[in-house]
């Protein structure tokens, strides 16, 4: 195995190992574990390590549109496969009681209160992105392996939080009503689209690092890039709409049931 395909692979057999030794743990008390789950979850994996693939890692420090399939993989399809899979109730039920009830404490908590209201999490995650895009440090990114990985590692924990706060299954103490998630969630969704309209009309001025798209083949992947982070940005907030509303209608399904 060449060692560019190092990372990607360390990356599926961490996730995907890791999830399974959780799942796998779990006494069979509990109930069975729902195998939607475990493929949302392997799906994230796969999409994770395709974003830090060869072929796209290496092509996205010169290429826009692999840059921009890299950001919606890691930012916003694979935190959905992640967080759709459940993988702090797998970790809860495969702890000793005593252990989890210290992880429970700790969601519990005022600062995870805060770091992961709806709100938060879209300053971080569309936020970051509008900082990404708007300022120098997408050019440091092109100049420095470090900076790079850093922003990545920054797009998938962010993109994570934000799922995990609009429509996680997994326990959330203090999560805001639907109205406010669905409000968070439009917002952000209209500040992505609006981004990659700036982007796309840009298109012929470079970044603000300097990185200027000369020549006519480079406008024009700058301008494919942004119209695929528009479209691809809008079918990741529809699927994500979808979580919400789903794990909306369930809960309320079991509140009914209860009375």
């Amino acid at each position: 195995m060449s060692a560019t395909w190092l990372l990607p692979v360390s990356a599926l057999v961490v996730l995907v190992g890791g999830y399974a030794a959780a799942v796998g743990a779990r006494p069979a008390t509990l109930p069975r574990w729902r195998p939607g789950r475990t493929v949302a979850w392997v799906a994230g994996a796969v999409l994770v390590a395709a974003a830090l693939s060869p072929p796209v890692a290496g092509a996205a420090q010169h290429d826009h549109r692999l840059h921009m399939l890299q950001h919606l993989l890691l930012g916003m399809y694979a935190p959905l496969g992640l967080v759709l899979g459940a993988p702090l109730t797998a970790l809860l039920g495969s702890l000793p009681r005593r252990r989890a009830r210290g992880w429970v404490r700790v969601l519990r908590s005022r600062p995870v209160h805060v770091l992961s209201h709806p709100a938060t999490a879209a300053v971080l995650s569309t936020g970051g992105v509008l900082v990404l895009y708007l300022t120098p440090l997408y050019g440091w990114t092109r100049e420095h392996d470090a900076v790079n990985a850093l922003v990545l590692t920054h797009l998938l924990l962010a993109g994570c939080l934000l799922t995990w706060s609009i429509a996680g299954p997994d326990p959330a103490p203090g999560r805001p009503g639907l109205a406010v998630r669905t409000a968070v969630l439009v917002v952000s969704a209209g500040t992505h689209a609006f981004l990659a309209k700036l982007l796309y009309a840009r298109a012929g001025a470079g970044h603000p690092g300097g990185h200027d798209h000369t020549g006519e083949h480079a406008v024009e992947a700058a301008q494919q890039a942004a119209t695929w982070m528009y479209y691809g940005g809008d079918g990741a907030e529809l699927l994500l709409a979808a979580a919400l509303f789903a794990t909306w209608y369930r809960l309320r399904g079991r509140e009914r049931a209860a009375v």
